[in-house]
């Protein structure tokens, strides 16, 4: 246990906080040695290590925390650090996360306990601020950052954080291991579904590494490309390609244009059925998703958000139809076919 009681403050019950690593050793220190000094609650430190080749069990026993070994992959690490974790609130986060206030922890822990009830699904997670060590793309870096602080279905990933009683997490079914990655967003969408996220105090700070390394527009275009395959329902096809969202340590300068056409491949050898099925569901997806055009507008500007109001007011319905989604899932194929070659063409 780690952090420092504040005196005439109403103690707050431990929290047990839950980190997956794989061949982070150099990451981690930075995140320990933030959770040691947190103040006003009882921070237990487990590390869930997916079977590293570096010292990232040693780093991780040299400051303090509990260290288990897991089955490789984020939900089955997270599955094994809950069942090790000794208090009733848990608190899971990326290796590469920064905590930017000593109180931070404690805010977050008081502020989501202020509104649980027993039964009840309630969650929080942090808005993120990148670190960053490459100069320009200010626009993006805006964009994901506010994103990230509008709390709103399909926003909420892993490296925002999540603090959430484990009698909550037991009963959403705990993290799905299906698949080595989307333990988060599966979780999130069923916070959603079934009860409410809590924007949390204060930010998250989390390392833009994985931008830098694999390049901006190709890490973009990944990411929109298994949200939406998953969105999809294809998760078979998720499964068959291992190099689709590699660990950080073996990240390099990414190609997504064989990923994308692989993909369209796939789904032209479905079924006529399911096929219809898959762009009816991602057509669904784009629609539902169409206010962060809006967004854009606003980061572009500044701070003020003058678009995105009006976009739900006048917009949101309009997107919100079967029409909307019919259009978005027709023009969905061409919109690949075009990525792909945009993208090979960078290779």
């Amino acid at each position: 246990m780690t952090g420092r009681p504040v005196r005439g403050v109403a103690p707050l019950p431990p929290l047990s906080v839950l980190i997956p690593a794989l061949n982070e050793a150099a990451a981690l220190p930075a995140l320990l040695q933030d959770l040691a000094a947190q103040t006003r609650v009882r921070v237990e430190v487990i590390v869930a290590d997916g079977g590293s080749g570096d010292a990232t069990a040693a780093v991780a026993r040299r400051h303090g925390a509990t260290v288990i070994t897991a089955a490789r992959g984020r939900a089955a690490q997270l599955n094994a650090a809950v069942a090790t974790a000794q208090g009733p609130w848990l608190c899971c986060l990326h290796a590469d996360s920064r905590l930017p206030d000593r109180d931070q922890l404690a805010q977050a822990l008081a502020c989501l306990q202020r509104e649980y009830r027993p039964g009840e699904i309630v969650a929080g997670h942090w808005p993120l601020r990148f670190v960053r060590s490459q100069p320009g793309h200010d626009a993006l870096f805006r964009q994901l950052e506010a994103k990230s602080a509008s709390n709103r279905p399909g926003t909420v990933n892993g490296d925002q954080g999540l603090l959430i009683h484990r009698d909550t997490l037991a009963a959403l079914g705990g993290f799905d291991a299906s698949l080595p990655f989307f333990e988060d967003q599966r979780i999130a969408s069923k916070v959603f579904a079934q009860g409410r996220f809590l924007q949390l105090p204060g930010v998250l700070l989390t390392s833009a590494r994985r931008f830098e390394v694999e390049g901006h527009a190709p890490r973009l275009a990944l990411m929109a490309l298994i949200v939406g395959a998953e969105a999809a329902g294809l998760d078979d096809w998720l499964a068959t390609l291992p190099g689709l969202y590699r660990e950080q340590a073996a990240a390099s300068d990414l190609r997504p244009g064989p990923f994308i056409e692989n993909l369209l491949e796939f789904i032209a050898r479905l079924p006529e059925p399911r096929r219809r099925s898959v762009w009816r569901k991602a057509g669904r997806l784009v629609a539902s998703q169409a206010w962060q055009l809006a967004l854009l507008l606003d980061t572009r500007q500044g701070d003020e958000r003058r678009w995105l109001p009006r976009f739900d007011a006048v917009m949101a319905p309009i997107f919100d139809t079967r029409a909307a989604a019919s259009v978005m899932s027709a023009a969905l194929p061409l919109a690949l076919q075009v990525l792909a070659v945009r993208f090979r063409a960078r290779s």
